[in-house]
Parts: C-alpha cells; sequence; structure tokens
C-alpha cells in the first residue's frame, strides 16, 4: 500500500511539472495572444496594417539588442553597456556619414568595428579579471558614455547622406527596412544559438561551467565571443536608429539595455543561463511593443506604461525560478 502511495504522488509530481513546463513554454504565446484580442477589441486602429507596422519597427530597435543579451544571458553573464554602445556607435557611424566624402559601407563599417571593440574589451576584462560581469558592464556603460560625447563633442552630428538615412528610414516594396533587417537577423540569431557548435557551447557554458570545462569546452573563449557578437548587435541597433533618426545624438540608448534585458526574460531566457531562445526573446520584444502601442491608443501615460512593464518583468522571473525550482 505504502508503495502504491509513493508511486501515484510521485506520478503527480511529475503531471505537475510538465504543468509548469508547458505554462513556461506556451504561457507567452497564449499571453501575446490574449493582449491582442483584447486591444483589437478595445481600439479599432490596433489592428491595421500600419499600425502593425508601426510596432515591428518601433520593436526592430529593442529586438536587435534583446538578440545579442540572449547570447550573454544564456552563457551566464549579463551585459548593461548596451545602451551606450548605441550611443558611441551611434556617433562613431555619424561621423562618417555626415558628408557624402564616403560611400555608406563606410560608416556602417566603423560603427561595427566600434561595437565589436567594445564587446571584445567587455569579454576581455571579464574573463581575465574574473569580475562579475554586472560590475564590468556597470562600468564599460559609464565609459560608453563618456565617449559617446568624447567623439560628438557634446553635440548632436546632424546632415547625414540620403544613402545612410535610407538604411533606418528607408522601404524597400512598401517595407520597412528596419523590419527587413529584424526579420534576417532573427534567422542568423536562431541558426547560430540553435544549429551551431557555438550554440551548443553557449548553452553548455550557461549551463553547468565546471562540466562544460571538463568536456574540453574553452569556457573564456566562448565568453569572449557572445560579448563580441552581443557588443556587434547593439552596434547594428545603433547605427540603424541613427539613420532612422537622422542624427547622431550622444545621449541615445538611454534605458535601452533595460528594455533589452526585460525582452530576454519576458521570452524564457533563463537569468541563471543555459535556457533561452531567439523565438522567446523576440515575442518578449513584440509583448512589450504590443502593450506600450496599445497602451498609447488608448491614451495611457506613460507612467502607468513603466509600471505595467515592472509588474511583467517581474512576473516573468518568478515563472522561470518556479520552472527551476520544479526541474530540480
Amino acid at each position: 500500500m505504502k508503495n502504491s502511495f509513493t508511486t501515484y504522488f510521485n506520478q503527480t509530481g511529475d503531471s505537475y511539472k510538465t504543468r509548469i513546463r508547458g505554462i513556461g513554454q506556451y504561457g507567452l504565446l497564449i499571453a501575446f495572444a490574449l493582449i491582442c484580442l483584447a486591444l483589437s477589441l478595445s481600439t479599432s486602429t490596433f489592428l491595421t496594417v500600419q499600425n502593425l507596422m508601426i510596432i515591428l519597427t518601433q520593436v526592430s530597435i529593442n529586438a536587435l539588442l534583446a538578440f545579442g543579451v540572449t547570447f550573454v544571458i544564456i552563457a551566464g553573464g549579463i551585459d548593461l553597456s548596451i545602451g551606450s554602445m548605441v550611443a558611441v556607435t551611434g556617433v562613431v557611424a555619424a561621423s562618417f556619414a555626415h558628408q557624402d566624402t564616403y560611400p555608406v559601407a563606410v560608416p556602417i563599417s566603423m560603427g561595427l568595428l566600434a561595437g565589436l571593440l567594445f564587446g571584445a574589451f567587455n569579454g576581455f576584462i571579464i574573463t581575465r579579471s574574473k569580475v562579475p560581469p554586472f560590475i564590468v558592464t556597470l562600468g564599460t556603460m559609464t565609459i560608453g558614455r563618456g565617449l559617446a560625447l568624447i567623439v560628438s563633442k557634446g553635440r548632436p552630428i546632424s546632415n547625414l547622406s540620403d544613402s545612410f538615412n535610407f538604411i533606418g528610414g528607408g522601404k524597400i516594396l512598401g517595407i520597412p527596412t528596419l523590419i527587413i533587417i529584424l526579420i534576417v537577423l532573427f534567422i542568423v540569431c536562431s541558426i547560430v544559438l540553435k544549429r551551431t557548435v557555438l550554440g551548443r557551447y553557449i548553452y553548455a557554458v550557461g549551463g553547468n561551467e565546471q562540466a562544460a570545462k571538463a568536456s574540453g569546452i574553452q569556457l573564456n573563449k566562448v565568453k569572449m565571443v557572445v560579448y563580441t557578437l552581443c557588443g556587434g548587435l547593439a552596434a547594428l541597433a545603433g547605427i540603424l536608429l541613427t539613420s532612422r533618426i537622422t542624427t547622431g545624438q550622444p545621449n541615445a540608448g538611454t534605458g535601452f539595455e533595460l528594455d533589452a534585458i526585460a525582452a530576454a526574460i519576458i521570452g524564457g531566457t533563463s537569468t541563471s543561463g543555459g535556457t533561452g531562445t531567439m523565438t522567446g526573446t523576440l515575442l518578449g520584444a513584440l509583448l512589450i511593443g504590443v502593450i506600450s502601442n496599445g497602451l498609447d491608443l488608448l491614451n495611457v501615460t506613460s507612467y502607468y506604461q513603466q509600471v505595467v512593464m515592472g509588474v511583467i518583468i517581474i512576473g516573468a522571473v518568478v515563472l522561470d525560478s518556479m520552472n527551476h525550482t520544479n526541474n530540480d
């Protein structure tokens, strides 16, 4: 009889864990669909093609940053400097794009190079000093702000070339270039994370560093790569933002790191490392964008929007904690 009860409770517990994991996997998609349904019933302008294009365009910058930080968080790290990278790379690109002296490839290349070097610097300090990533990137966040002001001399850089402005503000076959770039980068990042050896190494390092090291994975190299990737994606976001607003702003990207991290966490990327997907991160970014857009359409002030986002982030972390507890 005792064995029967033990078997019953074990089966019940396993069933409960399965349901919790199911909520973690599909809860975001269900919540996203319900919120879209509620907003479509609340305002007639939400489901229009024009408004949906606006949402995707607004989400694109945050989503690119979130893709980069997803790599980092899955590997067990964090990057608080991506907002500053947006500013630095934006003014660097604008410095080479405000005249027609250079072809458009030059400002893009210089901006990307600045971001890759910034990300590599983060990775180098973290792997060599063993200082927690939170502290290192908090410091480089301040460094980045200073560099953006130095490069721009504290002033916006304007009069950018039309070819450069087209990158973030143009359309191809009626589709905004930002949306096209978002789709392409989502596919590329998903392939890297799920279909390559590097992706498997990233999951392994974030899941259990000691086990990854014992299996022959070079931890420092993997961390260097993820921080460099994050810097590259932040650079692309900075270039696109500068192109979209047609000005290199040294104070651009303020608070962007919080939105990007929030999108990754809401999308199911575990703060403990070793878990996450680009699909989830994209859904997280879309959820943030949809809620923000919907509240704007309903004339809700930005103060309440911040409260709503905070509640959503806390809820996502609580669900992540429940998943880990039940998996253990």
